[in-house]
């Protein structure tokens, strides 16, 4: 409640518990969000998620670190004791969502992994606080996502997959079914998407799902399984378009397009 300025903000924990009872009463699985940053606290709440009906939880480790003088390997165990806080008092999986910031993602993916998450997020989206050059002032708000930030997302998914038990989920940059499907084919397990609901409507997800399914049968896939991971690389073999040699093919194609003439 410390964080919370209204005092009668209290109830939105209550609200929210009583939505997920409300939307887990549908028949669909709901996957409830916890969204916090220290160990502390969270474990009473997502008792109560369960209880509620959530079918699973996803951590939304809300912390971005900016004090300088904290070591990183202690920023990076916060989240590896959130985790294993949650999952000693829950029964049903638990997804962490990670940040791009960690200065090796993939060793604290695979340390999550071992830590017993069952499923990995890729990526969270900080609150984007900027500068007002005409009012002096600093703003904060927060922006839909589109599709070009996905790339980084995709090429973390393709490099992780067969690396860690977790599932891999897609979370940023889906606008279209061939955003859906290009998260498949990197090895994603699961696609979500916010941003193009809140711009199109709930109904977009119908166009989203009728997309691919158009798209499967253009390239003559018969289920999900034969495309998901179908451009990832083999976890025990070079990863030449996701690595260096792929930096320097990108740095050709660029000159070639933008150098003068």
């Amino acid at each position: 409640m410390t964080y919370l300025i209204d005092p009668d903000a209290s109830i939105w924990p209550r609200h929210y518990l009583g939505l997920i009872e409300r939307a887990a009463g549908s028949g669909v699985p709901v996957i409830a969000s916890l969204n916090g940053s220290t160990a502390g606290g969270w474990t009473d709440y997502a008792r109560a998620m369960q209880e509620a009906g959530a079918a699973a939880i996803e951590l939304n480790i809300y912390y971005l670190p900016a004090d300088p003088v904290v070591l990183a390997r202690d920023n990076e165990q916060r989240y590896i004791d959130i985790l294993t806080t949650v999952k000693a008092v829950v029964s049903i999986p638990v997804a962490v969502k990670l940040t791009p910031y960690f200065s090796s993602l993939g060793e604290m993916a695979v340390r999550l992994d071992r830590a017993g998450a069952d499923g990995l997020v890729l990526f969270n989206r900080f609150m984007q606080t900027d500068i007002n050059p005409d009012t002096l002032t600093v703003s904060t708000g927060f922006q839909l996502s589109r599709p070009a930030e996905a790339t980084a997302a995709r090429s973390w998914i393709a490099r992780l997959r067969g690396q860690v038990h977790a599932s891999l989920a897609a979370s940023t940059g889906v606008e279209t079914a061939d955003d859906v499907a290009a998260y498949l084919l990197a090895g994603a397990d699961v696609v979500m998407t916010t941003s193009s609901l809140l711009r199109h409507g709930a109904a977009h997800a119908a166009v989203l799902l009728d997309g691919l399914t158009a798209w499967m049968e253009r390239k003559g896939f018969g289920d999900i399984g034969e495309c998901r991971g179908l451009l990832a690389p083999a976890a025990d073999a070079a990863q030449p378009s996701y690595g260096r040699s792929g930096y320097l093919s990108a740095v050709e194609q660029a000159t070639r397009t933008y150098a003068p003439r």
